[in-house]
């Protein structure tokens, strides 16, 4: 055998490595992103007594990453798009994992919550290149979707997971810890997407299509909205604090949707993306379902803790068959969404989480975890990884990989709105819920319960919302993905 031979028979072997290193450092970035976003619930007392945060102001240590990272998202795609993905992925692992090490040696509230801004920020110029190097790199439709269902199952179960970490490390450790493992893990992740990650030189010359006053107005507009969501809980949705940060917010974006639609020469949401019928209808089935999920994983955990009194550790080791469902939802369909399209998979994986909430809902506070947690966690989780799996593929298909970093994080700040608006909802019904059963002289455990219980009901009915809105995407379809420069998809009648 020549050496020719040799290196032409070993050329694909190269490359399916090479192809997987891509798909382990997109999981990697995302798994970081989404973990964080969760890690930190379990150790919240333990940070307010540890820095001597006040009550009203312990929610910021969540809120000021919740806000950077919905605020900055759809910039963050962007600019992989002009700026190179390589180059802007690099940018983001690097600022997530300095607000990493400032943040776990934080000493007063103020550095904190500053570190945990950005953290986000850096997350929210990470999250879209982990999806837009995905996108422009598994280019065969079967690939594709094998990759997104990594990606989806690891983006599904690391929510869980962060419980389960953020328990060990506060029982065992200290709460710092769980900031500071971002700082090895960002070293290893930056060294490798530097050593793996394909760069995209031909958007390079593009740069001085940057729609600054679209960037500045969506970004505003954003981050004055979700605040709003965010402080109606402590404010009350009345208050003028919460009423004028909508209003900022509304005029904010309406101002950025002219701009696309007349003024911008580069817009950085071309508004035509909306006529792919795919993108449109992932987008909104993505909001339903990520509003169910992740109020989800907040209301479960209070369950644990304060209904049925589980340590930090029991609470995390519970959430493992939820992780599960997720990873093996999102990795079981990827096969299915090429061959049928995403439609049949979101009705059946929305319909097996709708049920699985409406189940959890009845939890009360003699609960058993065998009798009654175990079965709603499994069906949600597999129902909703296999949800993300889906509009993760559709999300971003048929599209130009000029638009790659654009969808993705249309995606992502889709996803961050429903978690945003769907906790905040679902934590007021919940709290009214509470105090009026205890009005009543009801037990707290048994009140909690109630309370907790409606807040599930309400996910059960953003997972029907979603269920819903997947009869946007046709009944049959006449290929799968979408072409590049498809408007739609159209169904085959």
């Amino acid at each position: 055998m020549t050496a020719s031979t040799l290196r032409t028979s070993s050329a694909p072997a190269e490359a399916g490595i090479r192809l997987g290193l891509v798909l382990a450092v997109c999981c990697l970035g995302q798994f970081m992103n989404v973990l964080d976003a969760s890690v930190v619930n379990v150790a919240l007392p333990v940070i307010a007594r540890d820095l001597g945060f006040a009550h009203t102001n312990l929610q910021w240590v969540n809120n000021a990453y919740t806000i950077a990272v919905c605020g900055f998202l759809l910039l963050g795609g962007r600019l992989a798009d002009l700026f190179g993905q390589r180059r802007i992925f690099l940018s983001g692992v690097g600022l997530f994992t300095l607000a990493s090490a400032v943040g776990g040696l934080a000493g007063s509230p103020v550095t904190l919550v500053l570190a945990r801004a950005f953290q986000g920020l850096g997350a929210a110029v990470m999250a879209p290149a982990t999806l837009t190097v995905l996108g422009t790199t598994f280019t065969q439709p079967a690939a594709r979707a094998r990759a997104f269902g990594f990606w989806s199952a690891v983006s599904g179960a690391a929510g869980a997971i962060g419980v389960l970490v953020g328990g060990v490390i506060t029982q065992w450790l200290s709460w710092r810890w769980i900031l500071l493992v971002n700082v090895p893990l960002g070293l290893l992740l930056f060294a490798a997407v530097r050593w793996v990650v394909p760069e995209t030189p031909g958007n390079r010359g593009r740069r001085g299509g940057l729609d600054v006053p679209g960037a500045v107005t969506v970004t505003l507009g954003l981050i004055a909205t979700v605040y709003g969501v965010g402080g109606s809980h402590t404010h009350g949705w009345g208050s003028p604090q919460v009423i004028g940060a909508l209003t900022a917010g509304g005029a904010l974006l309406g101002l950025f949707v002219f701009l696309q639609a007349k003024v911008s020469p580069h817009p950085l949401v071309p508004l035509g993306i909306f006529r792919n019928r795919s993108v449109a209808a992932a987008n909104l089935v993505a909001f339903f379902a990520i509003a169910a999920l992740f109020s989800t994983f907040y209301f479960f955990t209070l369950i644990l803790q304060q209904v049925l009194d589980y340590s930090p550790l029991r609470t995390g080791v519970s959430y493992l068959p939820m992780s599960l469902g997720l990873a093996l939802g999102g990795w079981g369909v990827s096969s299915l969404v090429p061959r049928t399209g995403p439609r049949p998979v979101l009705l059946a994986g929305l319909s097996l989480g709708s049920a699985g909430l409406l189940w959890l809902s009845r939890a009360d506070e003699h609960a058993t975890f065998a009798g009654n947690l175990l079965g709603p966690a499994l069906l949600i989780g597999f129902g909703m990884g296999a949800v993300l799996n889906a509009t993760t593929n559709a999300a971003t298909a048929g599209l130009p990989p000029r638009q790659a970093g654009l969808a993705s994080g249309l995606l992502n700040t889709t996803r961050q709105l429903g978690s945003a608006v769907g906790l905040v909802t679902l934590a007021t019904l919940a709290a009214s819920r509470t105090a009026t059963e205890s009005g009543r002289g009801v037990p707290i455990g048994h009140a909690l319960a109630s309370g907790y219980g409606l807040a599930l009901y309400g996910a059960a009915i953003f997972g029907a919302a979603g269920l819903l809105a997947s009869l946007a995407f046709p009944v049959r379809r006449s290929s799968w993905p979408p072409q590049a420069g498809d408007g739609s998809l159209v169904a085959r009648r």
